[in-house]
């Protein structure tokens, strides 16, 4: 959180767009608080330039020489191939003014995917594709977007429309311009992570499901075994828990959206949520809470009777064991 959602069944492109603006402040927020990791030029993988026009031959992708046509016009495209595990190859693809984007995801991309197919299980494509934008009208071009990109969009994940009982194609995260300069080395992985846990995640997705648990599961994903304090991922939520203000209900889908001047609040009540159910329940009982819950619009009835199902527990008790659980890793600032 985090994404244009292109297809039918999937969150729509409105609210993607909302989600990556709201990311690039939560994410700002953690890059803020945490060392950003410098990593020396020798063991940065060496990005090899590839002439327009012609095909990167690692790449495993199919989409990827149509991506690198649209990328041509824009300078000349470089890239670097990424074994991601089991035989598979991602690819990080660019421009030479983004090297230092480029080198940070390229030396991140084998542990995000590792990293999310630990969480999430190996049912989605774990070969990426990457790509940096080196102009909001590139970025425009490979998300697809119609009008104006805002200045603000970080990251975004698309891919092809969605035909009933089809394979997903065409998955790919593009970053924009300007990301790896407002989120710094941290934020950037940190955002990777988040949006290949949504593209792992897309083909159980369905449009109208809990925003709390979507983009929660995806930055809980984000910062797992990161070691980042509460503190970090959710300063806002963790001053006002000590200053005595828990939520009192679990944040609503429209306070995700960037009009409602809560949408960063949410985002760390989100995560807290996923991270105090993993917590007590397991990763593996989250990940399938995720899967029960995403499956498209729900009542609050629906939601209790999933939350019994999943957890044992009524809406009503998760909400009062989350302001407990709050209050503790609040005060101990783990």
């Amino acid at each position: 959180m985090s994404t244009l959602r292109q297809a039918r069944g999937w969150l729509s492109a409105k609210r993607r767009f909302q989600f990556v603006l709201t990311l690039v402040m939560v994410s700002a927020l953690t890059a803020a608080c945490g060392a950003l990791l410098m990593l020396p030029n020798s063991v940065l993988p060496k990005l090899r330039a590839v002439v327009p026009g012609q095909d990167v031959s690692q790449a495993t992708d199919p989409q990827v020489p149509l991506v690198q046509r649209t990328m041509d016009s824009y300078g000349k495209v470089v890239a670097e191939s990424v074994a991601t595990g089991g035989g598979r190859t991602g690819i990080v693809l660019g421009h030479s003014g983004q090297r230092a984007d480029l080198d940070v995801l390229a030396s991140e991309l084998a542990a995000s995917t590792a990293a999310v197919t630990a969480l999430w299980g190996s049912d989605w494509n774990r070969a990426p594709v990457v790509v940096v934008a080196s102009s909001p009208a590139e970025f425009a071009a490979l998300t697809r977007a119609v009008g104006t990109v805002p200045a603000e969009v970080a990251a975004s994940t698309v891919a092809d429309p969605v035909r009933p009982g089809a394979q997903l194609t065409g998955q790919r995260v593009v970053f924009g311009p300007e990301a790896g300069r407002r989120l710094g080395a941290d934020g950037l992985r940190s955002v990777l992570r988040h949006e290949l846990t949504h593209m792992a995640s897309r083909a159980v997705t369905v449009d109208g499901s809990p925003m709390w648990m979507l983009e929660g599961f995806a930055e809980y994903s984000a910062h797992r075994g990161m070691r980042h304090p509460v503190t970090q991922i959710a300063p806002a939520l963790t001053a006002r828990v000590r200053a005595g203000d828990l939520p009192a209900d679990l944040p609503a889908d429209e306070l995700f959206e960037p009009t409602s001047g809560k949408a960063s609040l949410s985002y760390e009540q989100g995560w807290s949520a996923c991270a105090f159910i993993a917590d007590r329940f397991g990763d593996h009982t989250l990940v399938e809470l995720y899967r029960q819950l995403a499956t498209g619009p729900k009542d609050r009835a629906a939601v209790e009777a999933v939350l019994h199902s999943v957890l044992g527990l009524t809406y009503p008790d998760l909400v009062a064991d989350w302001r407990t659980w709050l209050t503790t890793r609040t005060a101990e600032g783990a």
